[in-house]
């Protein structure tokens, strides 16, 4: 269980360093995420997608549990979009948001995400 919360905590590293390319070190080719399937060129495009529209982004873990090949994570952001994010005018705004996100894990690599950003919170935020 160790091994595998140290080889999780290595790949939020690699995003917050924005060593894309070393996702495949992390990750299956192809990665399941939130049922789509994705080549890991896809993914990294998607992670460069974030980190393009929000450069500051980084994933601050703030409750993480390990349980066989699963991994849970709560995932803290405090961050200022340069454009909008996921829809909603947030431009130029410092928000703060959490992702809720489930990892399986298979021959010490994620196969599968299932991910659900707090939406509600960015929107109440920007809500005068």
């Amino acid at each position: 269980m160790a091994d595998l919360e140290q080889r999780y905590r290595a790949y939020l590293t690699c995003l917050n360093e924005r060593r894309f390319a070393d996702l495949s070190d992390h990750a299956h080719d192809p990665v399941v995420h939130n049922g789509r399937t994705l080549t890991i060129v896809d993914f990294q495009a998607l992670l460069k997608r974030d980190a393009h529209e929000i450069p500051d982004l980084h994933y601050a873990i703030e409750t993480l549990v390990v349980q066989g090949d699963r991994v849970g994570c709560r995932i803290r952001f405090d961050c200022t979009p340069a454009e909008d994010f996921r829809g909603l005018p947030t431009a130029g705004r410092t928000v703060s948001f959490v992702e809720h996100v489930f990892y399986r894990y298979e021959d010490g690599k994620i196969a599968e995400i299932q991910s659900v950003v707090d939406t509600d919170a960015i929107r109440d935020q920007l809500t005068p």
